[in-house]
């Protein structure tokens, strides 16, 4: 019997038979034709395939085409990794199977659920857990509403007893007209939060300052507004937005603002991780298509941004050459 070869195939330790490398391919159950190989670090021309001889000790690497796109532009927020770059939120739904069926239309893994009083007075009312289920999208509890420090550590320390969620999001409130943070008081709350074992993402003013404190203070990921909560404004200072994103160690979120699909690209072609957003979808008159429609502009600001944007210029230049004109 042949002794077999010793080889590193696609980072792992492997046993072949003498041959060719396309005999190895044909052994995987690969068509030789559809696969592109690299042996120590040199690629095989694939019409040399049949004529290449494996060696003791090769190092290959067999790579075949798999649908692109979004899916393979993961996502990582303290260890945890992500598909979409769509987290959204859980209010202002109609009923709780529109705000589902959103979620879905959306492909948000990512939910944003605020902490409230149980209704004592009909503890068999439908709750949120009965149509999104938790053990498939990523249950993110938020501190919505919360203007102190004391009363965001308060809530996530229930919801954390409630669900076990370590990964939430904090926001500290400065005042009920404007929603905008109160960053001292976010500060304190996200020192106290980090230094318990909690992982907070962070609603912030569009501020790189403000931005790198947090992330000394324990943040995640920091979320900057791109304009006051529900106002569907859209993103009012791209500047510091980029700022932050240029600056930051952890995934930037824009946070508020957005209205429409327009601004949540802008928000991905700034470089951002991610953009979360809840009254853009809700109070849309269809707020499935809006879903829809949310999902596609994130994955489009996306390819923009990795595309790398052609450079503004003051004057017209023509995409066609004058020179040889008739």
């Amino acid at each position: 019997m042949t002794a077999q070869l010793s080889i590193i195939l696609n980072g792992e330790s492997h046993r072949a038979a003498p041959g060719s490398i396309a005999d190895l391919v044909r052994s995987l159950e690969l068509d030789p034709t559809k696969v592109a190989v690299e042996r120590n670090g040199d690629i095989v021309a694939r019409s040399t395939l049949n004529a290449v001889a494996l060696a003791e000790g090769d190092v290959l690497e067999i790579v075949h085409f798999v649908g692109g796109g979004q899916g393979d532009d993961t996502w990582t927020v303290a260890g945890r990794t992500f598909r979409s770059r769509l987290i959204v939120g859980t209010g202002k739904y109609k009923d709780f199977e529109q705000n589902a069926a959103a979620v879905e239309a959306s492909g948000a893994e990512i939910v944003t659920v605020a902490v409230r009083r149980v209704n004592v007075s009909d503890p068999k009312a439908p709750m949120l857990t009965d149509f999104i289920d938790p053990r498939k999208i990523t249950y993110l509890p938020n501190t919505a509403g919360c203007f102190t420090a004391e009363d965001a550590i308060r809530t996530l320390r229930l919801a954390r007893e409630a669900g076990g969620w370590d990964l939430v999001k904090l926001e500290v409130l400065g005042e009920a007209r404007t929603l905008y943070p109160d960053m001292r008081e976010t500060l304190k709350a996200c020192e106290v939060l980090a230094n318990e074992g909690f992982l907070p993402m962070v609603y912030c003013t569009d501020d790189p300052i403000a931005a790198k404190q947090l992330e000394s203070a324990g943040a995640v990921a920091v979320m900057p507004l791109g304009a006051p909560i529900g106002s569907g404004l859209g993103i009012q200072n791209r500047v510091t937005i980029r700022l932050i994103v240029e600056g930051a160690s952890v995934p930037v979120l824009v946070d508020a603002g957005v209205g429409t699909a327009s601004d949540a690209a802008v928000a991905m072609e700034l470089g951002c991780d991610g953009v979360l957003m809840n009254t853009a979808i809700a109070e849309a008159k269809d707020p499935l298509r809006m879903a829809r429609a949310m999902k596609l502009a994130v994955e489009a600001g996306r390819h923009a941004y990795l595309s790398g944007r052609m450079a503004t210029r003051k004057y017209a230049d023509p995409s066609s050459p004058l020179a040889g004109l008739i």
